[in-house]
């Protein structure tokens, strides 16, 4: 713990988030203690009291930190000027990118808060962003009449739902990014062509 007392507050909190997110990530909610979090961090279980009162705090903004960056991260990749294929592209590439990069981000939202009652209304609002945005991609993309909001969000809805399965095995390592981007490519081009159509008889 050396050394601990001269890092700036704001880079303490980080670390403490970051030692955190990997316990939550390995442990559940439940089974993590501040004990652990503290021994990861290098500091005292008081300091980190100090800076969060309780567990419930620290999840708190550790969803809000990562989900934050999330969405950071999807908004900079979408683009909707371009060709709505090209768009897809670059939303599902990002998507999977920043799962594989950040395994363990990805692990404490989409699976530890996801199950938390408490805390999943972060995860519903960073999961309706991209909703929004995979919604406005297919709305400017689609040239079928007849069409409706209705089948956009839906389709988005679809989508997005689709593609956090594959990204939690992409988290898992079970799958390479190309291998589950190629395959959510076709999924959602599919998807986006079949906007406003009849099934088939």
């Amino acid at each position: 713990m050396a050394g601990t007392k001269r890092l700036p507050r704001a880079v303490r909190e980080q670390q403490m988030l970051d030692a955190a997110i990997a316990e939550f990530a390995e442990s559940g909610y439940s089974d993590t203690s501040m004990d652990a979090i503290a021994a990861r961090a290098q500091i005292s279980k008081p300091m980190l009291y100090l800076y969060y009162g309780s567990k419930d705090e620290l999840f708190s903004a550790c969803i809000t930190r990562e989900s934050g960056r999330f969405i950071d991260v999807m908004s900079a990749g979408f683009d909707p000027t371009l060709r709505q294929r090209d768009q897809a592209r670059i939303l599902v590439r990002e998507f999977l990118r920043y799962v594989h990069e950040n395994a363990q981000s990805w692990r404490v939202i989409y699976r530890v808060a996801s199950g938390s009652a408490g805390f999943s209304d972060v995860v519903t609002k960073a999961r309706a962003e991209i909703t929004e945005m995979i919604t406005a991609l297919i709305r400017q993309g689609t040239t079928v009449e007849g069409a409706s909001d209705t089948d956009f969000e839906l389709t988005a809805v679809a989508l997005v739902g689709a593609a956090e399965a594959v990204a939690d095995r992409v988290s898992e390592g079970d799958v390479s990014i190309d291998a589950a981007t190629d395959l959510l490519l076709g999924i959602t081009w599919r998807g986006l062509k079949g906007v406003g159509t009849e099934p088939p008889a």
